[in-house]
């Protein structure tokens, strides 16, 4: 008997690496700890007690990935920032996507991307693809922002900032902290 799944690939990849590749190194090169397991996925979530944990659930979905992933690193130029920065890929690391979305994001209805903050598992704020496909880049870094401020205590540091300044400004040909006149 031929399977749904057998017919229609699910237990692979959903797309080639290297369409997945430049998105999943916008966030790596930022520093983003890339969960491609169920291991990967407990070591860090459950693996960092105590500690805040921003995580990215990365996406090639034009309309919306293209500006979380910008989002989330603007994020990271606020005082305060997650102690911890990971990010899994929906539909290419397909165990560790489901692992992540059943006991962490448990009833709520699978999409791509997200952007969740977690801290001792519990969600402290998920931004989810119809609120980041609807926004742009700068009012999800606010959103997160608004709720590092709340929840985290890890001070960023001059040699962060001018570092993932350069990173931004040579990913997006755009100085995000340069002031408009």
């Amino acid at each position: 008997m031929i399977s749904l799944d057998s017919l229609m690939g699910n237990q692979g990849p959903s797309y080639p690496e290297q369409i997945a590749a430049p998105y999943r190194k916008e966030l790596v090169d930022a520093g983003f700890e890339q969960m491609m397991t169920v291991e990967d996925v407990e070591k860090v979530v459950a693996g960092n007690p105590g500690k805040s944990i921003l995580v990215v659930l990365n996406s090639v979905c034009g309309c919306s990935a293209r500006v979380s992933r910008p989002g989330a690193l603007l994020s990271f130029f606020n005082q305060v920032v997650p102690d911890v920065k990971a990010t899994l890929f929906a539909g290419m690391e397909k165990d560790a996507v489901v692992h992540f979305r059943e006991k962490y994001l448990n009833g709520i209805t699978p999409s791509s991307p997200n952007i969740i903050l977690l801290k001792d598992g519990q969600v402290l704020l998920h931004l989810q693809r119809h609120q980041i496909e609807t926004t742009d880049a700068g009012s999800i870094a606010d959103a997160l922002t608004a709720v590092y401020n709340q929840h985290c205590s890890k001070q960023t540091t001059e040699e962060d900032t001018n570092e993932l300044r350069n990173y931004f400004i040579q990913l997006y040909k755009v100085d995000p902290l340069a002031t408009q006149a």
